[in-house]
């Protein structure tokens, strides 16, 4: 199935759909070091990398016009910054609102699916206007802004049509979720938005798709069954005691017998267990991106990611990555960056990825990228109901 892919950052998202079984007919990214580092994965003929047709440019300045033939799947991640917690709020009025880039490109392509994913923060009161008028503008793409027309004013003639409830012509059916990456066997605690929608004419049935792990199977395996760290190798003397409050949710656990038949939380320790501890030797050579960046500090508010929890939200930072961020935390109190490669790792990017540009870049690009476990799993789902539809030649 063929895609195009928006705001492509260092290819999470893409490789996620590609891994799912779609074809990118372009990739767009603005960002040099991004580029770079696709780039560099095409000419180590990284699969499925080697094929996309990379454009670094504005994606406002590229001519969807020349693309030929019926596309399935448009994606991308808008840059978060309008509406992440950590940056200025600026929301439809800050220049990197880009999903109106995003209606003007499903206008002109038709794409009979779009995915579409954000930050947590585009959900809270403060947005509700905001992101209102993003779903009517991804659902009626033909229905455009006119030059003299500020966003309310395009809002209300949206709503307005959306009430009479009568369609024609280019329209889609779309739903939003709020996923835990955890839920679905990523290693780390980080929320997105994603929005989903299907071409009006097809009348697909949509739901996201059901997690596949949870937070109650880690406490059976590391304090009913033990088997976590049995399989970690680590003594009885050297495991830590759960805390009250999840004493008490253990006894639940034993006492009531609820057990998921999900999978356990995937952890820090399980992502990069097999991995060389940076602090002893440089594994530059041998490992690509797994060398130690010093100088990492505990402050208030950030103190690091647990070694046997999922990792807390990775971080790109304004200016880079911040003192505190991205840090692991031994259990005996000390801390350290994680390396690139580890970060790579909790994002769920394949070993042999690469990442182009400094650590601060590099991490940057990390701390920006979709999982690709997380992107892989919602992408197929959407190339499961677009099955049925797959049935023509294209030209």
């Amino acid at each position: 199935m063929r895609a195009i892919e928006l705001f492509a950052g260092a290819g999470g998202l893409a490789l996620g759909a590609a891994e799912a079984g779609f074809f990118h007919e372009a990739v767009l990214e603005w960002n040099r070091d991004c580029c770079d580092t696709i780039r560099e994965n095409q000419r180590r003929g990284f699969d499925p990398v080697a094929d996309w047709n990379l454009h670094q440019g504005d994606v406002r300045e590229f001519d969807f016009t020349q693309v030929r033939g019926e596309i399935d799947l448009l994606a991308g991640g808008p840059p978060c910054q309008p509406f992440s917690l950590g940056g200025k709020h600026g929301g439809l009025s800050d220049r990197r609102n880009m999903f109106p880039a995003v209606a003007e490109a499903a206008r002109i392509l038709r794409p009979r699916a779009i995915i579409i994913e954000n930050v947590k923060g585009i959900l809270r009161p403060s947005f509700h206007e905001t992101f209102g008028y993003i779903l009517l503008l991804l659902r009626y793409p033909d229905i455009t802004r006119t030059p003299d027309e500020n966003w309310k004013d395009h809002a209300s003639r949206l709503k307005s049509y959306h009430e009479k409830g009568k369609r024609r012509g280019l329209y889609y059916n779309l739903d939003f979720h709020c996923m835990n990456a955890t839920d679905y066997g990523v290693p780390q605690k980080r929320e997105r938005v994603f929005i989903v929608a299907f071409r009006g004419d097809l009348e697909v049935d949509w739901t996201f798709p059901t997690p596949t792990h949870c937070f109650d199977s880690l406490l059976r395996a590391k304090w009913i069954t033990g088997e976590y760290w049995e399989r970690h190798k680590i003594p009885l003397s050297r495991r830590p005691k759960p805390s009250l409050r999840l004493s008490r949710r253990l006894e639940r656990i034993r006492d009531w017998g609820e057990f998921s038949a999900e999978s356990p939380w995937r952890t820090v320790r399980d992502a990069i267990a097999d991995l060389p501890d940076p602090r002893k030797a440089d594994h530059s050579a041998s490992i690509p991106n797994h060398w130690l960046n010093p100088g990492a500090r505990v402050y208030p508010g950030h103190n690091g990611s647990p070694l046997d929890e999922p990792a807390k939200v990775l971080k790109a930072g304004a200016h880079g990555v911040p003192g505190g961020e991205n840090m692991l935390a031994y259990p005996n109190g000390e801390v350290r960056y994680f390396t690139v490669r580890e970060c790579a790792r909790l994002q769920s990017f394949p070993d042999n990825y690469v990442f182009m540009g400094s650590w601060t870049e590099s991490m940057r690009q990390l701390g920006n990228a979709v999982p690709v476990l997380l992107a892989q799993v919602v992408a197929l789902a959407v190339r499961k109901r677009l099955g049925r539809f797959h049935d023509r030649q294209y030209t």
